[in-house]
């Protein structure tokens, strides 16, 4: 589950014009500490994706709350291991510059098989994230195996400096699905 920062619902729960009320996009868990919400009620509007990499192909990042572990390490990676890990108003204005600016970058486009395990791509019209070398097809309720990731030129959907943060190394949560497909050989 995420946000963006805010309400952007009404209040009879349909979705206003704008796509966001800050910069700081995250994304949680579905629980923590025993918290009851209403959904889409006074305070925030709830966004539910698959998994957190569908999560960060969207732009958020790891809440310091519900997910401090997680954020941390991801702030670690996001900073390229330098002996200070990133606060969250950095990354914030980082991801929120590269949402504006619409994924034009040195990843936009780029051949999958180049791209670390978890950043999304798409090929006509088809939304794929990367796994130990395969594509996976994503959709509403999961993923399934498409073969081996190629050279063809594709649209990346994860900002460009997630994808950096995990070439880094962070490693993202993934929905069972996807960890139910078999693991690569090892060589």
């Amino acid at each position: 589950m995420g946000n963006r920062g805010g309400r952007i619902h009404q209040p009879d729960r349909t979705l206003q014009r704008r796509r966001y009320a800050s910069k700081r996009w995250i994304c949680c868990v579905c629980e923590f500490r025993g918290r009851q919400r209403q959904v889409w009620g006074d305070s925030y509007t709830e966004l539910f994706f698959l998994d957190e990499v569908t999560a960060l192909a969207a732009g958020h990042r790891p809440c310091f709350e519900c997910r401090r572990a997680d954020a941390r390490i991801f702030s670690a990676h996001f900073s390229g291991h330098s002996s200070k890990p990133a606060d969250a108003s950095t990354m914030d204005v980082v991801l929120h510059r590269e949402r504006l600016a619409g994924w034009e970058d040195e990843y936009a486009l780029a051949a999958p098989d180049t791209l670390p395990d978890g950043v999304m791509f798409a090929h006509d019209d088809q939304a794929f994230a990367v796994r130990h070398g395969r594509k996976l097809v994503w959709n509403f309720t999961g993923y399934n195996d498409a073969g081996p990731v190629d050279g063809r030129i594709a649209s990346v959907l994860t900002p460009a400096s997630i994808v950096r943060t995990l070439q880094s190394g962070y490693q993202p949560r993934w929905h069972a699905s996807a960890l139910q497909l078999p693991d690569p050989p090892k060589s």
